[in-house]
């Protein structure tokens, strides 16, 4: 009777463990392929050779870069080169990628830039908050813009307890941000546990020096965030779900969800076209490609736009995608007067005149 029972429960438990694989292998998307979307005057940006994770553009022009991400289990084209940030100027007719100097005294050996976002305060001080990966840790860095000498004045490191695994941010302050987990835990091992069982842990996180609280949770894998033009939405997608959820942000900081707008791909981080107020997605079609990399058969990439999020029948439009021959694992789409930027995990950039 108890080998019975023994034998009943390790089949019960391996069958839990096949239908926990099979759901992953679907949020991963791991069957899909995609088909090209050219867009005919693009080039590949020199300087950028492992990845430009995110991008974010300033009202003038001045496109900052995180680059050089490296996480637990991904590749990396430069796995012994710390991150850094770039920045370009889409006002030039032929701009170019520049490394920005960091102040004295910030660790430059273990910067690991992932999410970035910009604030300019009322004085026009721009602040640059980057989302910082320390010997996989999880810091946020604040640091102020001086453009003249193209360099980063460091102010402040952020560590707080409801931060264990922070993954996109965008600031609504000097020193006031939104930040996404994409897992409760920060532990690699109970990381991985959280995703293949499909937990749902994930969450926002309001910060400001006077109060640090959780706004929004439930989340399969929470990653890109951003805010509308008008202020009142914050924008999160869900990479692991295939959605992107629209919250309402209220006077107190807290948010409500609104809806949320299901996709066939695996959604990274979220930018905002400034002339229009679309979209503009990063996306990566077959997840299991860019977590086991093989570069025989590497990665591909997508970008969305989405047109009117607030509507019943929102647009979405796909503007670009290559089956990795190109880009491969495009995370970040941004847009400035037709021209489009895309960078990905840990591959290269793309500049687009659209």
């Amino acid at each position: 009777m108890g080998r019975l029972l023994a034998v009943g429960l390790l089949g019960l438990a391996l069958a839990l463990l096949g239908e926990r694989l099979l759901a992953l292998r679907n949020r991963l998307k791991a069957s899909r392929e995609v088909e090209s979307v050219d867009l005919p005057n693009c080039h590949l940006i020199k300087g950028i050779e492992a990845g430009a994770d995110d991008i974010d553009i300033l009202p003038n022009g001045l496109a900052f870069f995180s680059v050089g991400l490296k996480c637990p289990g991904l590749h990396s084209f430069s796995p012994d080169k710390p991150g850094g940030i770039l920045m370009m100027d889409l006002k030039k007719e032929n701009p170019r990628a520049l490394e920005l100097r960091i102040s004295r005294g910030f660790n430059l050996a273990s910067f690991n830039p992932h999410g970035i976002s910009t604030f300019i305060d009322s004085d026009d001080t721009v602040y640059l908050f980057v989302v910082n990966h320390p010997e996989f840790k999880n810091t946020v860095e604040i640091f102020k813009f001086e453009e003249e000498e193209n360099s980063l004045l460091h102010l402040k490191t952020i560590k707080h307890e409801l931060l264990p695994s922070v993954n996109d941010i965008i600031a609504v302050g000097p020193a006031h941000f939104y930040a996404t987990n994409d897992h409760y835990f920060s532990d690699p091992f109970l990381k991985y546990l959280e995703t293949y069982l499909n937990l749902h842990w994930a969450n926002v996180v309001y910060y400001s020096p006077d109060e640090v609280k959780v706004v929004a949770e439930g989340f399969d894998a929470a990653n890109g965030i951003n805010i509308s033009p008008d202020k009142k939405y914050i924008y999160v997608a869900d990479i692991l779900a295939h959605e992107i959820h629209v919250l309402e942000k209220h006077p107190n900081m807290n948010l409500t969800q609104l809806k949320v707008l299901k996709l066939d791909t695996l959604v990274d981080n979220l930018s905002i076209d400034p002339s229009s107020g679309d979209i503009l997605v990063g996306c990566h079609p077959n997840g299991q490609k860019l977590f086991i990399y093989d570069p025989n058969n590497p990665p591909s990439s997508e970008v969305l736009r989405i047109q009117n999020i607030l509507s019943e029948k929102p647009t979405v439009t796909t503007v670009y995608a290559n089956n990795g021959s190109v880009l491969q694992g495009s995370s970040v789409a941004s847009v400035y007067d037709r021209k489009l930027l895309i960078g990905t995990l840990y591959h290269r950039a793309l500049y687009c005149e659209l």
